[in-house]
């Protein structure tokens, strides 16, 4: 008991964070450093997948910008029970509404999963206190866990941010305990759009799901995807989605111009294919300690039957 107790505080003081009550805050990020100089009330997230965890910590968002599909005040299903009578106003999905954004004088905006440009990052600090993604990801691809300990440092609830990312571990652990089947498989997360077919690389968090479980994402698309999060290309090299694990994202894959490559796929021959749905598609795009929840109760199950 002793020697874990003096392992966490070693780390605490090896990666400086400072406690959950401590403020001011500085935290780096892609384009510098942000200070927040006391615990933030009104937290705008520009992001798509942060309120999430603004939610999970107690704190309500006074806006979130949705992503694709409509959902009540951009609150999922998982996130119903954290977020309770909690009402953000939506903000447009597309370009940043700087003057909304203003007018509703946070202070303190976050856009960890937004992939926000300088030019975006400089209008929004003159706004409020801005806090981006870390420079060591491209965009859409920061950890889940880092951006729940990010999260959690700038609200002044990092105790409890550490906690949930535990849980979760722990949920993981427990599933690749139980499924050692998973274990080495190779799996893409791949899609079909507008006459090409992709695969997500493995630092995005719609593939680190599956490497969580035990799984093992080819390195081939990381070489083509390059700086990207995903990779895209022809279909006359469908033959990269071959492999143990084939979950498709999204596509008419009924469509006469993908089901008879598909068919060409050994995966597909074999049953070795799940085709998400809308729900398990967005649980699994947000990767937060509230839809992770979700998306081990759903698809571990799946999983295991698809590769029995």
């Amino acid at each position: 008991m002793k020697h874990s107790i003096l392992v966490a505080i070693t780390y605490l003081v090896l990666v400086g964070v400072t406690s959950a009550q401590d403020f001011p805050v500085t935290i780096d990020h892609k384009f510098g450093e942000t200070t927040i100089t006391a615990e933030p009330e009104r937290i705008v997230s520009v992001g798509y997948t942060e309120q999430d965890d603004l939610f999970a910590l107690g704190k309500t968002p006074i806006a979130v910008r949705p992503w694709a599909l409509p959902v009540p005040h951009g609150i999922w299903p998982w996130a119903e029970a954290a977020a309770g009578d909690a009402e953000p106003v939506v903000l447009s999905s597309g370009p940043l509404d700087f003057e909304t954004i203003a007018q509703l004088e946070p202070d303190l905006i976050i856009g960890i999963y937004a992939g926000t440009t300088r030019e975006e990052y400089d209008r929004l600090s003159l706004i409020a206190p801005t806090v981006l993604q870390p420079a060591d990801y491209v965009d859409y691809a920061t950890p889940w866990e880092e951006q729940t300990r990010i999260i959690g440092r700038a609200v002044g609830k990092l105790d409890e941010a550490n906690t949930l990312i535990a849980d979760i571990k722990k949920r993981f652990e427990q599933a690749r305990e139980e499924h050692p089947e998973f274990e080495g498989n190779t799996v893409v997360a791949a899609y079909y759009s507008n006459g090409q077919a992709g695969a997500f690389a493995s630092g995005e968090p719609r593939s680190r799901f599956f490497t969580e479980l035990g799984f093992v994402i080819p390195e081939v698309y990381d070489e083509l995807a390059g700086d990207a999060f995903y990779t895209a290309f022809s279909l006359e090299r469908f033959d990269l989605l071959d492999v143990d694990l084939l979950v498709w994202y999204w596509g008419e894959l009924e469509s006469d111009d993908i089901l008879p490559l598909r068919r060409t796929l050994q995966a597909h021959q074999d049953g070795r294919e799940v085709i998400l749905t809308p729900q398990q598609r967005f649980a699994l795009s947000f990767s937060s300690p509230l839809s992770l929840t979700f998306a081990l109760d759903e698809l571990v199950p799946e999983l295991a039957d698809t590769l029995k």
